[in-house]
């Protein structure tokens, strides 16, 4: 161990650290073998940048986007070098602009040396990310570290401004029972919505969503045809639709819609979890949508940083009050990582899925 001195203040760092690259493109399966666990220098923190300790990352289903070349609004990953994704770490050094300031002093972002905080440099121990780029978690708001790295922006963005969701709604989510889709139907009970519905892939997760997370109904991929399941269990037709998968379900959504539907669509999981160069396509009939005056709505997480503050409270009140929970499985050790995500994209785990390192 080498001890490094910031702000006045001793930290032990160790000179290495373990982190995960993807050593292989994936081809039709992700599995494994496309990553590599290597050790490689902790790395010192520059001008303006923060030493973080990572304490928790978030597994998600874009990840296996990243690992081709599809179009996003953010970069692929690149072989031989470590992933990244949301993580949760604690601040341990600073660059020596900050050190500069004292005892205690906060570095570029208003954060101090052992505050816990989120960014995006995960699937490693430890990393040097710029001090403007973090978030400090608010613990009096949402006090379980781990549950700063829900969905649950995703699925309140996607519920408030997407869908917007009122009183006496019905609501169709598409992909309920992942990390998005386990937040966004009780986050659309939480906004008033009379009956919400759910789609997923295995009776176990279908009696999950009813019985712990409060949908009223689920509907069960290759059970039947979609479009027949969601009207007989939406005989009056779906205000909003949720959609995080595309393809078929939101098909099938769209012939049920009544009329001035809102559609918050989030994700294209057909497509992504599929093999390099899937699609997640889907034949709208515009005349329809024209006629019954529905809106689709594409939203993107990086669009609605602004509403971090607003979710936080929402969902540390409605969690502490025991109106809300945080599905999750949790992992320990960043060399479970990898399985994790293959896990994933087998659809293997409920909830959002959290490495705690």
């Amino acid at each position: 161990m080498s001890p490094v001195t910031t702000a006045g203040r001793p930290v032990d760092v160790p000179a290495t650290h373990r982190e995960v690259r993807l050593v292989e493109r994936p081809g039709a399966e992700l599995r494994t073998e496309h990553f590599a666990l290597r050790t490689a220098p902790v790395p010192a923190p520059g001008p303006g940048q923060l030493l973080v300790r990572n304490r928790y990352m978030a597994v998600v289903a874009v990840m296996r986007t990243l690992m081709t070349d599809a179009d996003l609004p953010m970069p692929a990953y690149e072989v031989d070098a470590p992933l990244w994704g949301p993580a949760i770490g604690e601040v341990v050094a600073v660059g020596d602009d900050a050190a500069g300031a004292g005892a205690g002093a906060s570095a570029g972002a208003g954060v101090a040396v052992g505050d816990l905080v989120e960014h995006h440099a995960s699937w490693r121990e430890y990393a040097a990310v710029d001090a403007g780029s973090v978030r400090a978690l608010d613990l009096d708001a949402l006090p379980d570290p781990a549950a700063h790295l829900s969905q649950a922006l995703t699925a309140w963005a996607g519920v408030v401004r997407g869908g917007e969701v009122r009183p006496g709604d019905t609501v169709f989510v598409s992909g309920a029972a992942g990390g998005v889709g386990s937040m966004a139907g009780q986050i659309a009970r939480l906004h008033g919505a009379a009956r919400v519905i759910g789609s997923t892939s295995s009776q176990r997760k279908a009696d999950y969503l009813t019985g712990e997370l409060g949908y009223d109904a689920a509907v069960l991929r290759g059970a039947g045809p979609i479009e027949e399941q969601l009207r007989r269990l939406a005989p009056d037709g779906l205000d909003v639709v949720f959609d995080n998968v595309g393809g078929e379900q939101l098909q099938a959504a769209l012939k049920v819609a009544n009329r001035k539907a809102r559609f918050a669509i989030i994700g294209a999981l057909s497509g992504q979890l599929g093999p390099a160069g899937s699609t997640a396509l889907v034949e709208i009939d515009t005349l329809q949508l024209l006629a019954r005056s529905i809106e689709l709505r594409g939203l993107t997480l990086l669009d609605h940083l602004d509403s971090v503050p607003q979710w936080t409270r929402e969902i540390g009140a409605a969690m502490a009050a025991g109106r809300l929970t945080f599905p999750h499985t949790r992992f320990t050790g960043l060399d479970q990582a990898p399985g994790a995500l293959v896990g994933l994209i087998a659809g293997q785990h409920v909830g959002a899925v959290v490495v705690e390192l």
